[in-house]
């Protein structure tokens, strides 16, 4: 594998970009080395700057459901550019998006379009507080929500990759608002509720965690959180930011029969472009300023390019693509485990559709602890083993493998050639 271009890049951008990145992650701490930089994509595939082939399981972090440079996304957005790329002012592009995300959620009356995930979440929180009049967050260890002072305590994704325990920055005041408790821990989630549940403005939570590793809910869990809500006029927040569309059309809200207060989207619903989102009633959105006195604005919010993708992106799905992404999902991690079980490596997964988690520990985890107990060591071999053979993996054991629809069984099967080899090197 050639690096010679990747490494002179990286050396240059360190010197101008906080660690070489514009986002941790992407720097690879989490497994040694530099990072790729990527120079094009096509389907399942991308190109580094060396011209290196690999098959893609990032997605741009999920938000490629389509693929890299789906052609019918490319030519609606090259139309659309030519019209212009910004104006600040409502547009026709909007209004289709929110009609498809308002028609595939019930949950979702009225949205508001933000620029990120972080926005939307932050923005959700803001709406909360002020609809309820009260202060308190709860949160679920593991589950990140975006980089926003209120969500960084516990939380997953860089936090976790990063082995950070909140953030420095961060007041006493802000963090004081914001209560923690387990994923999947129904018992303490009952005693935060009956300890504080009459200032708790909104219980926050990933549906499908996303941040950690893949780590499914128990159905009762999320069953729960709607109960203990309800009872106590709290809101419950969906962030639907990596599950929605991506899940099913509903997204998680959908597959497990929750229905939440308040829903934030990113990543899909902008088709690759920068987008954000969060809704849900009318009558807490109606809240939000201009109807109400929830300030929230974006110079960029409802961009007409991230607003096209987004419509033609969602438009290209129907039921038979959550199918077919399930159905390859579930073949390469049952490829994956057959080869560890050749290896003679400790590997379990855990899926939910098209998102899949890669644990070196004996069994699939059901909270944030045990998703820390795999082995990241393992993990970074593992990495750089399938890196060598073509296929790359997100650079942290504490993110998602997701599969687009531009992957194939012939995808599936090259993966599982190169896991053979890979999953040895790990053991050693």
């Amino acid at each position: 594998m050639r690096r010679r271009v990747s490494e002179s890049l990286y050396s240059k951008s360190s010197k101008l970009m906080v660690g070489g990145v514009s986002s941790p992650v992407r720097a690879f701490k989490a497994v040694g080395g530099s990072p790729l930089f990527l120079a094009r994509g096509k389907g399942s595939h991308v190109w580094d700057e060396d011209g290196n082939r690999f098959t893609d399981y990032v997605c741009s972090w999920g938000a490629l459901i389509l693929g890299h440079a789906d052609p019918g996304v490319l030519a609606y957005l090259s139309r659309r550019m030519r019209d212009g790329t910004s104006f600040g002012a409502p547009t026709r592009e909007e209004l289709r998006l929110a009609e498809k995300v308002c028609s595939a959620m019930p949950s979702v009356e009225k949205l508001r379009f933000v620029s990120s995930g972080t926005e939307a979440t932050m923005s959700a929180l803001r709406l909360a507080r002020g609809y309820t009049g009260r202060p308190k967050l709860l949160k679920f260890d593991g589950c990140y929500h975006g980089h926003a002072d209120s969500f960084l305590t516990k939380a997953g994704s860089g936090m976790a990759t990063l082995g950070l325990p909140a953030s420095a920055g961060v007041t006493d005041g802000a963090a004081a608002d914001t209560i923690t408790a387990g994923y999947n821990d129904v018992a303490a989630a009952e005693e935060v509720f009956r300890r504080e549940g009459d200032r708790i403005a909104a219980a926050i939570v990933e549906p499908v965690a996303g941040n950690m590793g893949v780590v499914l809910p128990d159905a009762e869990f999320l069953r729960a959180l709607r109960r203990l809500t309800a009872s106590s006029g709290a809101l419950l927040i969906f962030d639907e930011v990596i599950t929605g569309f991506r899940l099913a059309p509903g997204g998680a809200q959908e597959v497990y029969g929750v229905k939440p207060d308040l829903t934030t989207l990113g990543k899909i619903i902008g088709g690759g472009l920068p987008v954000g989102a969060y809704g849900g009633k009318k009558e807490v959105m109606s809240m939000v300023s201009p109807e109400g006195p929830v300030y929230q604005a974006g110079t960029l919010s409802g961009n007409p390019a991230a607003m096209a993708a987004g419509v033609k992106t969602l438009g290209s799905l129907s039921r038979g693509s959550y199918q077919r992404l399930s159905r390859l999902a579930g073949e390469l991690e049952k490829r994956l485990r057959e080869e560890a079980g050749a290896a003679g490596t400790t590997l379990s997964t855990s899926r939910a559709g098209s998102m899949l988690g890669i644990f070196f520990r004996d069994s699939a985890p059901r909270s944030f602890a045990e998703a820390k107990d795999t082995d990241t060591k393992a993990y970074a071999k593992f990495f750089w083993g399938m890196l060598r053979r073509g296929v790359y993996l997100p650079p942290s054991a504490f993110e998602t493998v997701f599969v687009s629809l531009a992957h194939s069984q012939r995808d599936v099967e090259t993966t599982a050639e190169a896991a053979s080899a890979a999953l040895r090197e790990a053991r050693a």
